[in-house]
């Protein structure tokens, strides 16, 4: 069959480029791609990972408390929200929460300040859901707004460490009770009303 010259003009064109998009390696596509910027405000904010210490401890919904005017700013301090979730037979201590974006951190209980946090077993800590405990991170070394993050590192006496990437929470998120457990109760488990989770693990 004899292509009109329209067509071959085309067949051609086609035939061209991709060969000279076969001619391009791989570096050279990706250096001609835009790159992400990791410091962009996710649209609707951020919820707190859950992460897993061992069979029996558990940090569900870490977070920071979204500030009051978008950003933090170098310097400022940042409350954190969590809740520790212990479903062994024995209590659990957290001793140390550290962080190289940070200068320290201040902690109030009902005793009085300081760690550690103590978490009965087949219990759940809750910091900052209404009143103590309190966890503070002091004299923040980075800008952050939403839905952004900064590594910190948790240690239990008894389960070892884990080191969780924590974001800036969502804007209107209600700081005073953070956490999606059933209910909307700060003492309600939200381990409970799942059979499969209501025995130790360990």
């Amino acid at each position: 069959m004899t292509l009109s010259p329209t067509r071959r003009t085309l067949t051609a064109a086609f035939t061209g480029a991709t060969l000279l998009l076969a001619g391009c390696s791989a570096n050279e596509l990706e250096e001609d791609a835009p790159a992400e910027d990791p410091g962009t405000e996710v649209d609707g904010g951020a919820i707190g990972p859950d992460t897993r210490v061992n069979d029996d401890v558990s940090l569900l919904q870490v977070q920071l408390e979204y500030p009051l005017d978008g950003v933090y700013e170098v310097g400022e301090d940042a409350r954190l929200f969590m809740a520790v979730s212990n479903t062994g037979g024995d209590p659990v201590a957290l001793t140390d929460i550290s962080g190289p974006d940070f200068g320290g951190v201040a902690v109030t209980t009902e005793e009085g300040t300081g760690l550690p946090l103590t978490v009965d077993p087949q219990d759940n800590l809750y910091v900052g859901a209404e009143g103590p405990p309190e966890v503070v991170l002091l004299d923040l070394g980075q800008e952050l707004r939403s839905s952004q993050s900064i590594p910190v590192t948790f240690t239990f006496a008894e389960a070892g460490e884990v080191t969780i990437e924590v974001p800036v929470s969502a804007e209107g998120q209600d700081p005073t009770n953070p956490f999606d457990f059933p209910n909307d109760d700060p003492d309600q488990d939200p381990t409970e009303d799942d059979p499969a989770s209501s025995s130790p693990t360990g």
